[in-house]
């Protein structure tokens, strides 16, 4: 088979192969991006509308065992870098002195482990999908302070809406080490599909009723992001 000029084979998905990997063509995406929207606002719609009786629920067993406030907000980077309020349920106690990542442990009680386990605190991210500060699908959003941190590469993750689950999700969620986690973010950004979003869908159910790789072992939390390919 000839090759392009770019070296990468013609790929009958709409997609050039290189490395042994299907990439979209920019046309391709941009058509996907577009009706991935769509999807997102009838789909996110609907589990809230769906889900409404088990948020008020969970509301108040989050005040009950935790006091307010009942929401976890954090600025986050979206599509492009640009920041957004992300929105979940509180599953740890609030700081009481300096940040540091070493607390963590003991601010998460068991009520916010299982909660966490269970992912029912993302529910309320549903409405940063509705807004458009999400996607259903695509590279988890992360702080805002780890921007300057990427590598080339991992700045790409920033091309695409962020998504409540991933191909990295389904592929280890936390136990993941960054280096990897950030490879799968870049990987479905070059390979996006409709259907590799109902795919990576239909194994989130599977990760989540087996609520594997919350955390990686020995950590009640995801390490901090140090930066490139050391991270």
């Amino acid at each position: 088979m000839q090759r392009s000029a770019s070296g990468c084979e013609p790929a009958p998905a709409g997609g050039l192969v290189h490395d042994g990997v299907t990439r979209v063509h920019d046309g391709v995406a941009r058509v996907h991006d577009g009706v991935a929207r769509v999807l997102d606002v009838v789909l996110a719609s609907v589990a809230l509308v769906v889900t409404a009786p088990v948020v008020g629920v969970v509301a108040l067993l989050v005040r009950h065992e935790l006091g307010r406030p009942v929401l976890f907000r954090q600025l986050r980077a979206g599509r492009d870098g640009v920041p957004f309020v992300l929105v979940k349920f509180r599953s740890m106690r609030e700081r009481t002195g300096a940040v540091d990542h070493d607390d963590d442990r003991e601010r998460l009680t068991p009520f916010g482990a299982k909660l966490r386990a269970s992912s029912l605190d993302e529910l309320p991210t549903l409405w940063n999908v509705l807004r458009g500060d999400m996607s259903l699908v695509g590279p988890r959003p992360l702080h805002v302070y780890y921007m300057p941190l990427y590598t080339p590469r991992q700045a790409r993750r920033l091309e695409v809406r962020p998504g409540i689950t991933g191909l990295a999700q389904v592929s280890g969620r936390n136990a993941l080490n960054w280096e990897e986690r950030l490879e799968l973010d870049v990987r479905y950004v070059e390979t996006r599909s409709l259907a590799l979003d109902l795919r990576v869908l239909a194994r989130t159910v599977a990760v989540v009723l087996r609520r594997s790789g919350i955390a990686p072992e020995g950590e009640v939390t995801m390490t901090t992001f140090t930066g490139g390919a050391h991270g």
